[in-house]
């Protein structure tokens, strides 16, 4: 069995594994364990992506806390209604942007839930350690709102201070009673992923998985990248990389490949901004640039320069095929939650590298929506 023989022999096995789950923890660990690699795909992506989608259909009993816009006020001693004294990690979310799939509410626990589970099966977590919880602050889902079925609150998302006053109430309640646990932030909606990391990091053992984590893995893989190349890790500053994506994960992987490379150039103001110079970033209205109006504080220093631009015979908006054709990067990344946007036109284009080993990064989530479609250059 796995996780490729279709959406409902998959969302079969993990009801099945769900209920065994409910009667016997233990075995249900047991099993996990000793066949992670046919299992891990059915309790997390791809299959968990199906399950957040038709969670509420799916539920049958709580996992997890859930803590609302309506408990105000209240979730100081609400923690207390969790009974275990030691818990040393938290998966939390608040649906916002459920890998790639968008707003989900409160059906997106279920990528908590897979998440801690892959924590205690593969890193050997304690799992009355563990603790998965979801912020339910509303959803701008409308056909979550339409739905009687649907488990979360029905109105829309509190924006703006509303909303960073439940997340701050959260982190302080959690933090009174648990004071040594770690709290992952997982699939928080791009304009508040960074936000949220930057005003709890120094406070809050804390991190955000989509920023930190995809980063590190996509670090590790392109300084990998330039190893394959018989390149010294020198070369990593030197190479031109176009970004497909720029959510969280995108953000994330662009911050922290310039961090790296302006580290390898002497880690000041001047290797900083060379180092943004390699980055082309490409969303789905094109390549950013700095005549980009709506673009967000995180990707702004990545926008090019017009007249940068025009040497290369490109401008504001220019397609991926576009930008892949006249850069001919080293390295092309998909972050985005586009599936095929990785065409058979693209991947001609990218023949046209000026690397001998050019390098393909398909990171988008989940894997129903990887950047690299079917078509494959002849």
């Amino acid at each position: 069995m796995n996780a490729r023989d279709g959406d409902t022999a998959c969302l079969a096995k993990w009801r099945i594994l769900n209920r065994l789950h409910d009667r016997n923890e233990t075995m249900y660990y047991k099993i996990l364990i000793n066949q992670i690699t046919e299992y891990a795909p059915i309790v997390y992506t791809p299959t968990v992506a199906r399950v957040c989608q038709k969670y509420s259909g799916l539920f049958r009993r709580p996992r997890g806390m859930y803590f609302s816009a309506a408990d105000r006020g209240e979730m100081m001693s609400m923690v207390y209604n969790w009974p275990s004294d030691q818990v040393d990690m938290i998966v939390v979310t608040d649906g916002s942007r459920i890998m790639g799939l968008g707003d989900l509410g409160v059906q997106g626990i279920g990528i908590a839930i897979g998440k801690l589970d892959l924590y205690v099966a593969a890193a050997g977590i304690n799992p009355q350690r563990v603790l998965p919880i979801m912020i339910d602050v509303g959803t701008n889902n409308e056909t979550l709102l339409k739905d009687p079925r649907y488990l979360g609150l029905q109105e829309h998302r509190l924006e703006g201070e509303e909303y960073v006053s439940i997340i701050d109430e959260f982190m302080e309640a959690v933090f009174n009673r648990w004071p040594h646990v770690i709290v992952q932030f997982e699939d928080f909606q791009a304009k508040w992923a960074s936000t949220l990391l930057n005003r709890y990091r120094n406070t809050y053992r804390m991190f955000n998985d989509d920023v930190q984590g995809t980063a590190g893995v996509a670090v590790a893989g392109l300084l990998g990248a330039v190893r394959a190349q018989d390149k010294m890790m020198i070369d990593f500053p030197k190479q031109n990389i176009v970004v497909a994506g720029a959510g969280s994960e995108g953000v994330g992987v662009l911050k922290a490949a310039r961090r790296t490379m302006a580290r390898i150039l002497g880690n000041n103001k001047h290797a900083f901004k060379s180092a943004r110079s390699q980055f082309w970033v490409v969303d789905v209205n094109g390549l950013i640039t700095e005549e980009r109006t709506n673009v967000s504080d995180d990707i702004k220093p990545f926008a090019r320069k017009t007249k940068e631009i025009g040497r290369w015979g490109l401008k504001e908006g220019a397609t991926l095929l576009e930008v892949v054709q006249e850069v001919k990067p080293d390295v092309l990344l998909g972050l985005s939650a586009v599936g095929g946007l990785f065409s058979k036109e693209i991947l001609e284009a990218f023949r046209g590298s000026t690397s001998t080993r050019p390098a393909i990064f398909a990171l988008s989530n989940p894997t129903t929506n990887g950047t690299v479609d079917n078509a494959r250059p002849s």
